[in-house]
């Protein structure tokens, strides 16, 4: 091991020397444009099905199936891609991401577009692993976790800039101007990771043995339980966080705007402010961040029925402020307990993700069928709450 934390050879040194704050710049880009890639469809629903003549739901298929088809392509990809250099890797990938959004443009009936759908999983979960774990090659050792934590500002600002500005493309030009403009934005993505990128041997194949091993380690089988708990939990919530803010806070549609840019914003804090603290001590910064989560949501009933929509704002930011550390926190903690496994784990981490994002808002349909809008947010914080309690009792790494 070098001083900065890397397995010696030619392909870290390279890395960190070509590379530095610029390339990690470009692989936040990248993570921006595949999340806003993703949950483009979000505020796009509505002309789609129109255009295409299918209900919302059948066009909510465009969100499913490109979650679940990144939680398989991403660990898939990663030992597909064996010893290729990772700068060729992920300009490939978000050169299909490109053709996918394109394509997407061009459908002219639902099947076209869910086969974009399925190209942009693939692209998702391969460049979403690969990134994850890059930074450590970029920068030294003492810079780390504000690389790793500049990597994941794109997923949190994809929540707060990428849709709405997709969405209102959409309003201005038609659905099939907002991917295309996302196709050009992948496109010039994939250009500048080609150009600022350095060389970027594998240190080391994945295989299939070796993923299984992870799995087989206690502290990973802890964080990827984490990551399960957690995301399912704020998207079991998250996904019905309107209607809850209508209902217990009295928000009305000009409100729940600007609430939910406040939700943005604190979660572009918190990923900066969970990182430096991950890097410290990952099982001290998840126990605040599942503690913070657990209030919000549990508490949020509450303070909006008590304080209208100030006891919403109040009870939202303090969840974006929460929810914003997880992906970074979570990151860090499975880098940690997998040092040697890099990719390994980061195709793992994506994999449980994307799971939960469709499990999360597949459990949070049934929840406010079954409960209400309150229901969820009570579903929510009980995974949260199972989430504080695995963070307590598993087995974490010593230091991120």
């Amino acid at each position: 091991m070098t001083k900065t934390g890397e397995v010696v050879g030619k392909s870290g040194v390279l890395g960190r020397a070509g590379g530095g704050w610029p390339a990690v710049g470009v692989l936040a880009a990248a993570t921006f444009t595949v999340v806003t890639s993703e949950m483009l469809p979000v505020g796009l629903l509505t002309p789609i099905g129109g255009d295409l003549g299918v209900s919302d739901g059948t066009a909510g298929l465009t969100l499913t199936v490109t979650g679940l088809v990144a939680a398989v392509s991403a660990p898939l990809l990663t030992m597909l891609v064996g010893r290729w250099d990772r700068r060729s890797v992920l300009v490939a990938l978000m050169g299909t991401l490109a053709a996918a959004n394109l394509l997407a443009a061009a459908a002219t009936g639902v099947v076209v577009l869910l086969v974009a759908r399925v190209l942009v999983g693939l692209g998702m979960g391969g460049v979403w692993a690969l990134a994850a774990g890059l930074a450590v090659r970029l920068v030294p050792e003492r810079r780390v976790s504000a690389a790793t934590s500049l990597v994941f500002s794109g997923v949190a600002a994809a929540s707060v800039l990428g849709v709405p500005v997709g969405t209102l493309v959409g309003q201005l030009g038609g659905w099939r101007a907002a991917f295309v403009a996302m196709g050009v934005v992948c496109g010039v993505v994939g250009g500048a990771l080609a150009v600022l990128l350095p060389s970027l041997p594998s240190t080391g194949a994945v295989r299939l043995g070796g993923v299984q091993a992870l799995c087989g380690r206690a502290s990973v089988r802890t964080g990827l339980a984490l990551v399960a708990l957690l995301v399912t939990g704020h998207f079991a919530a998250y996904t019905y966080v309107r209607p809850v803010l209508e209902e217990v806070a009295g928000a009305d549609a000009a409100h729940v705007g600007t609430l939910l840019l406040v939700f943005g914003v604190a979660g572009l804090v918190g990923n900066f402010v969970a990182g430096a603290g991950a890097a410290r001590s990952p099982r001290g910064a998840l126990l605040v961040i599942c503690a913070v989560l657990a209030g919000a949501v549990l508490l949020m009933p509450v303070s909006g029925r008590a304080w209208g929509v100030v006891g919403g704002a109040v009870a939202l930011a303090a969840w974006g402020l929460a929810y914003g550390g997880v992906s970074v926190s979570t990151q860090i903690w499975l880098m940690a307990a997998a040092p040697r496994e890099r990719e390994a784990a980061s195709a793992l981490f994506v994999a449980v993700f994307n799971g939960a994002i469709a499990l999360g808002a597949l459990a949070g349909g049934r929840a406010a069928a079954s409960w209400g809008a309150v229901g969820v947010l009570w579903l929510g914080g009980v995974l949260v709450v199972g989430a504080l309690v695995t963070v307590g009792v598993g087995r974490a790494p010593a230091a991120g």
